[in-house]
């Protein structure tokens, strides 16, 4: 069943090479190595590395994000199996991550119908700064409180374990198919997403799991 935005992704696909040629100028909060110096492969133009995405063919073994949300809730990737999960590490404080946090909302809003799902990790904050944080930009989609490291640390070898934002795409099988160090533009982060879909079909998450 082909996916319902497609005609959109088109569209986004063709403003993807213009938006990451501008990504090299947005700083990570606290990162100061990109991983320019390994970036092999990567599907779009980038000054700095700071987007890679890997062929379906070369990506390891899947990875399961979990932990417990700030509204007490136990949340992993694993339960997620099947769609596309786009998986964002952020703090209150971090203006990029702001900057970011309507893109991100109006990803979770708008392609949940296609497949994709949205998880944050938050690095830094007590639940008060986290939850008005999701109340000010009406955030839909949980995010793991991981002060301790050990959440992100799942991630270690595929982001800076310091570099915030990140935001790292899984394919329907849990595996690493793109990251984006620092702010993640929204045409290039749908261009992203929708090539993911597009490896399973693009159809609906429900139609995904069925598949």
């Amino acid at each position: 069943m082909m996916r319902t935005a497609r005609p959109r992704a088109l569209r986004r696909a063709s403003a993807a090479v213009g938006a990451v040629l501008g990504l090299g100028l947005l700083a990570a909060c606290g990162a100061q190595d990109s991983g320019a110096g390994d970036v092999v492969g990567q599907g779009f133009v980038s000054g700095d590395g700071s987007v890679k995405q890997w062929d379906a063919g070369d990506r390891d073994d899947p990875v399961t994000v979990e932990g417990t949300s700030f509204e007490g809730d136990e949340v992993s990737t694993a339960d997620w199996l099947g769609d596309v999960v786009v998986v964002n590490t952020w703090y209150a404080g971090c203006a990029p991550c702001r900057a970011e946090a309507p893109d991100l909302v109006a990803l979770a809003d708008e392609r949940e119908a296609d497949g994709v799902r949205v998880l944050g990790i938050n690095t830094e904050d007590e639940a008060g700064a986290a939850t008005s944080f999701q109340r000010t930009f009406d955030v839909p989609y949980p995010s793991i409180e991981d002060r301790s490291g050990q959440v992100v640390a799942r991630l270690s070898g595929v982001v800076p374990l310091q570099a915030v934002p990140s935001t790292v795409v899984l394919d329907a099988e849990g595996r690493v198919a793109a990251r984006v160090i620092g702010q993640a533009e929204a045409s290039t982060l749908d261009a992203i997403v929708d090539e993911v879909l597009a490896e399973s079909g693009g159809g609906s998450g429900d139609g995904a799991k069925g598949a």
